[in-house]
C-alpha cells in the first residue's frame, strides 16, 4: 500500500510541476491543484496512520489502546492544507478570469 501510495505522490508532483511549467493559465491552475494533493497525501503517508489504525476517538465500551489508535494531528493539519488550497485556487480563477476579461487571451507570454 505504501509503494502503490508513493508512486502516486511522485506522480501528482511530477504532473503539477510539469503543468506549472506551461504557459496557460489554466494549466497552472491544475499544476497547483496537483501539487496540493500530492503535498496532502505526502503529509497523510508520512503521519503512519495508513493500514490499520483505530479512529482517535472510541466509544468507552471499547478498548483504549493508544499504540493502535490514529494521530488527529495529521488530519487537521490536511484539513487545514484542503481549504488554504481551496482559497489559492479560488482567487488563481478569479484572477483569470479578471485577465481573460480584461486582455482576452489565456497565454502567458502574450502578456506582456
Amino acid at each position: 500500500m505504501e509503494l502503490i501510495l508513493s508512486i502516486v505522490i511522485g506522480v501528482l508532483y511530477t504532473v503539477g510541476v510539469y503543468f506549472l511549467l506551461r504557459r496557460s493559465m489554466v494549466r497552472i491552475i491544475f499544476g497547483v491543484l496537483f501539487l496540493g494533493n500530492a503535498t496532502n497525501l505526502l503529509i497523510f503517508m508520512a503521519s503512519g496512520v495508513l493500514p490499520d489504525a483505530q479512529p482517535a476517538f472510541l466509544a468507552e465500551s471499547a478498548p483504549n489502546n493508544p499504540q493502535v489508535m490514529s494521530d488527529p494531528l495529521p488530519q487537521a493539519l490536511i484539513l487545514t492544507a484542503i481549504v488554504i488550497s481551496f482559497g489559492v485556487v479560488a482567487f488563481l480563477l478569479t484572477l483569470l478570469r479578471k485577465t481573460h476579461e480584461v486582455t482576452g487571451e489565456n497565454d502567458i507570454d502574450k502578456l506582456k
